[in-house]
């Protein structure tokens, strides 16, 4: 029997076991898809929020400003990507000033650091790209970009070095209490564990109600977004928000942490949380949108468009705690924005309920908050290069010629603890894939390392869920093509 068990490897649910692989207890993560990171965290703003636009006294309001102040430390000792780069709320005419100062006066309630309103021609001084309707903007100096798979992922790893199992493919069908706790149906095999961290997002609404009376509903809401080439990647340098409206924070204009260019996203509700496709529609109006915060973006520079789809609750603020109904089961539900922002501090206030219904477990002796960094070998200087191939001479090979990502890189996240099993997961990891050409010329290489590394046939080999293998079989032999 496990002490813990995290259903969902979302960015949360990562973040929940790091925390708890700090403590003597067994804890195992479960994830219904091929990789972790697969769902919302894996497609979304990558914004980390300064806290203005949460309502004071809310559990979004507390664990978003909470959460932004621990990303500093959080990612530096997990080697993720992160840069405090500053957002500004624009307001484009006088009638939208009452809601942009609402939104100084809310942030300051909230304990946001440093809230400033500039004019338009400030804003502009600072963001020569931004329209010239605009009349004022609220800057925000503790705002940020992240990458949230980079962070899920880098969670998972370090709570797996720290004792932490994991179990992919892993779909909960079935609830049941036992003395002790409770017992997950999977279509694995059944799992008992006496306490259960509902993490499964789109789904938590779905989980909960295995035990306990319905007491919220998950919306499925689709946000679509346009991502451009690197050398759109400077357009902007602060995230560019417009004053929000009842569907959200509306459409936004960012720098990544990888150099692209980030447009999205429109607010859509939809039936089914696995719809994210993209619709000629919904980008459209994202680009209509967009255009009003800067009319001269390069859309000839866009790369590629994605779908991701939040958690929306219908109680309006984050499901946070243990279910009345059912002891020693915790909701972590509704992670919708600023979710991203907010898991580091929901990972921390979770761990301590799970520490007082455990009896406050001891310290983890051997527990390490660092994990060995990513083998990024284009970053490095000639001299690391140099050795780095003298070492393993899997690093002198180029596999994409876009992102500059060797051989040896790939070998390397494969093997990891909470390594890629899928050219997705490869992809989250190291970025073949996410250059100009989108996995045309690195793709079929990709497909070829996996297959060697983790022996199995390339026909196994998925791109992504379960049901997504990419080969079905041998057309002709090299002889029979020789021959032709």
């Amino acid at each position: 029997m496990f002490d813990i068990t995290i259903i969902g490897g979302g960015v949360i649910g990562c973040l929940i076991g790091r925390e708890l692989s700090r403590y003597r207890v067994k804890t195992l993560l479960i994830e219904k898809d091929s990789d972790i990171a697969n769902g919302t965290t894996k497609a979304n703003s990558a914004i980390v929020h300064a806290g203005f636009d949460a309502k004071p006294g809310t559990l979004k309001g507390k664990f978003n400003v909470e959460g932004n102040a621990l990303y500093d430390r959080v990612c530096g000792e997990l080697s993720v990507p992160f840069k405090r780069n500053g957002s500004m709320v624009l307001a484009f005419s006088e009638s939208e000033l009452p809601e942009l100062y609402n939104l100084e006066k809310r942030g300051r309630q909230n304990g946001v650091p440093g809230l400033e309103l500039i004019s338009g021609d400030e804003a502009r001084r600072r963001e020569p790209h931004l329209a010239k309707e605009v009349v004022e903007a609220l800057y925000a100096p503790t705002g940020g970009i992240v990458s949230p798979w980079d962070l899920a992922i880098a969670a998972a790893e370090n709570a797996i070095d720290n004792g932490m199992e994991m179990s992919l493919d892993t779909e909960v069908t079935g609830i049941e209490r036992i003395p002790d706790g409770y017992r997950l149906i999977t279509t694995g095999t059944a799992i008992e564990s006496r306490i259960v961290i509902n993490c499964a997002g789109l789904h938590s609404d779905r989980i909960h109600n295995m035990v306990a009376t319905p007491a919220f509903k998950i919306i499925p809401r689709r946000g679509e977004y346009f991502v451009f080439d690197r050398s759109e990647g400077n357009h902007v340098s602060h995230t560019i928000f417009q004053c929000p409206t009842p569907n959200g924070k509306g459409v936004l204009i960012s720098p990544s942490v990888h150099g692209n260019l980030l447009v999205g996203p429109n607010a859509e509700a939809v039936q089914d949380a696995e719809h994210t496709e993209t619709t000629a529609a919904g980008l459209a109006s994202v680009r209509e949108a967009a255009s009003k915060s800067s009319p001269d973006v390069a859309y000839s520079a866009v790369i590629t468009s994605f779908a991701g789809l939040r958690a929306t609750p219908d109680t309006g603020d984050f499901i946070i705690g243990e279910v009345k109904e059912a002891p020693g089961f915790i909701d972590v539900a509704g992670i919708e924005s600023p979710g991203l922002t907010a898991a580091p501090a929901i990972a921390i206030h979770v761990t301590e309920l799970v520490r007082e219904r455990l009896g406050n477990p001891a310290a983890n002796p051997e527990f390490t908050p660092t994990r060995r960094p990513m083998v990024h070998f284009s970053h490095l200087p000639a001299e690391a290069k140099s050795a780095w191939i003298q070492k393993d001479p899997r690093f002198g090979r180029i596999v994409c010629r876009c992102e500059s990502i060797t051989e040896g890189e790939i070998v390397d996240a494969i093997h990891r603890n909470a390594g890629a099993r899928t050219v997705d997961g490869v992809k989250r990891r190291l970025r073949p894939g996410m250059g100009r050409c989108q996995g045309g010329f690195c793709g079929p290489r990709v497909v070829e390392i996996l297959a060697r590394e983790l022996n199995i046939p390339m026909t196994e080999v998925r791109k992504d869920r379960p049901a997504s293998v990419l080969l079905t079989g041998v057309t002709k032999s090299a002889s029979e093509a020789v021959i032709a």
